[in-house]
């Protein structure tokens, strides 16, 4: 398959962030905001999961939430995740099914980095899940802007106005 028959097939919708998403899970249980940690806004449920599909033109521009993201690398092409921790150190992973490029097929994003993600091979995607827990709410989902983003992290500010939207 394809990108175009993936997203077709699976319903697939364009994210904020870039791409293309859907929900596939959100557990019927809810944690209480008062057993949540400070920052969160409300009552979460136990997890939530996505599909996600980048292609190489549509990047998923540099955002964070309030929890771990557990990035599962399914077909397509090597995703190359960019991460600026909190303390504002940079790094990245390439997830992907070439173990001996270094590539592994799963990652966990630690909660309150800003990520994004890229594909580096032209005309190509890559079909990934992401599961978060506590589950995900667009209360925890913030995507700055390249000037807001690159204030925070000057030092890193070329990686950053490549890979925001705005």
């Amino acid at each position: 398959m394809d990108a175009k028959e993936i997203i077709n097939h699976f319903n697939l919708a364009p994210h904020p962030e870039g791409g293309y998403f859907k929900e596939i899970y959100r557990s019927k249980g809810t944690i209480q905001s008062e057993n949540l940690a400070s920052y969160f806004n409300g009552n979460r449920n136990y997890c939530t999961s996505i599909y996600f599909l980048l292609t190489a033109n549509k990047f998923s521009a540099f955002h964070k939430i309030n929890q771990d993201e557990i990035w599962h690398f399914y077909t397509g092409t090597t995703l190359k995740l960019h991460m600026i921790s909190p303390d504002g150190d940079y790094s990245f992973v390439l997830i992907g099914n070439n173990f001996n490029q270094n590539e592994i097929p799963q990652f966990t994003v630690p909660a309150h980095y800003y990520f994004a993600a890229e594909i580096l091979t032209k005309n190509s995607f890559a079909f990934v899940g992401c599961t978060v827990s506590p589950g995900f709410d667009f209360k925890d989902f913030v995507l700055p802007s390249c000037k807001e983003l690159s204030k925070e992290f000057p030092k890193h500010a070329k990686i950053i106005a490549e890979l925001t939207h705005h």
